[in-house]
């Protein structure tokens, strides 16, 4: 742990450097590192004090949209962690006690507003529901809360109207799909409700538009589109679905502008990138995809102003940035953005 305190980082810094803030997972070290990022050139500076230290192996991050809070969903200790921002510097602070949730709460995802916090409990087959308190950030499970759902739920996508919550479950090979009780965030399973992927579906996101939905099947080598009903978040099979990825994707994106679709696949190490089309949801594999990443690539997703791709590698133990182009969603360049000296397992940029 102390190697790993005194190694962790990017470019050395002023934890005051101008632009957003990362924070990102470190489950080994039981850890949040947090990072000042340069909107014009993506780099990463560690912030004074970082890591910081929360729960028992943080696998999931979602920030408040008014950017004063930090989750982090703690599965070796069943429970969620929240630490306040200092908006000056990005500096944590934890608050305790912790909230309790259920067996390995894995995956987390929060409304748009910043009201409601959906947690997925893994080994306890169900699904967290949490109010969030605009003044404090503190937590309060929802009536009816926990909500049943399927065997190993590992991964959950909140629609952007946060109307429809879909969960991966991956002994199952499903995606289940759920209403959203507006105001109170209670869940209904959604007409048809679960759907069939394909093998072992560890990640899933929903584009901006809340028309398609994206599901990468790690067993299968491929990613599922399905188009969303609207009206009752139903899920049919889209054009050309499933399409091939490389080896075991296990991670999924889509930039702010909803054009194109990232996988972070862990087995070929590398990064498959598509255009989608807006109105069937097909994808098409750029021509030079898939482009080279280091070392098994566990999480992937794009920062909030679309310019940049961020790929945590287990065995690399780093961040790396890639630059978009804004035209094709091709990926001409990356770096090593920072080190982490542990596997970083998710991170999270505000907004």
């Amino acid at each position: 742990m102390l190697a790993w305190l005194a190694g962790c980082g990017g470019s050395s810094n002023s934890s005051t450097s101008s632009g957003t803030n990362a924070y990102v997972a470190i489950p080994q070290a039981n850890a949040i590192a947090a990072f000042r990022v340069n909107t014009d050139s993506g780099d990463l500076k560690s912030v004074l004090g970082s890591p910081f230290s929360g729960g028992t192996s943080p696998a999931s991050i979602a920030i408040h949209p008014s950017g004063k809070f930090v989750y982090a969903a703690n599965q070796g200790g069943n429970d969620i962690s929240l630490f306040t921002v200092d908006n000056s510097t990005g500096e944590l602070t934890e608050v305790m006690p912790r909230t309790p949730a259920g067996l390995t709460p894995k995956s987390l995802a929060m409304d748009s507003g910043g009201d409601l916090l959906f947690v997925a409990n893994e080994i306890s087959n169900n699904i967290s529901v949490y109010s969030i308190s605009s003044g404090n950030g503190a937590l309060t499970e929802i009536q009816g809360s926990p909500f049943p759902t399927g065997s190993q739920p590992v991964a959950i996508a909140l629609s952007p109207s946060g109307k429809f919550l879909y969960v991966a479950s991956g002994n199952l090979s499903a995606v289940f799909g759920y209403s959203v009780a507006s105001g109170t965030g209670s869940l209904s399973a959604v007409a048809g409700s679960p759907f069939a992927v394909g093998s072992e579906p560890l990640a899933l996101v929903v584009e901006p538009s809340e028309h398609f939905l994206y599901v990468a099947n790690f067993n299968s080598n491929t990613v599922s589109g399905m188009a969303i009903d609207a009206s009752s978040g139903t899920l049919t099979v889209a054009l050309a679905s499933p399409f091939a990825t490389g080896t075991n994707p296990i991670s999924i994106a889509v930039d702010p502008s909803g054009k194109f679709l990232y996988v972070a696949n862990l087995g070929s190490s590398n990064i498959s990138v598509y255009s989608i089309d807006s109105s069937t949801g097909a994808t098409t594999q750029l021509t030079k995809s898939p482009f080279a990443a280091t070392t098994k690539p566990t999480f992937a997703t794009v920062d909030p102003a679309g310019k940049f791709l961020y790929v945590c590698s287990e065995s690399s133990k780093n961040i790396s940035k890639f630059q978009i182009d804004q035209d094709t969603g091709g990926l001409p360049s990356n770096t090593v953005s920072a080190t982490t000296n542990l596997a970083p397992a998710a991170i999270a940029f505000t907004k």
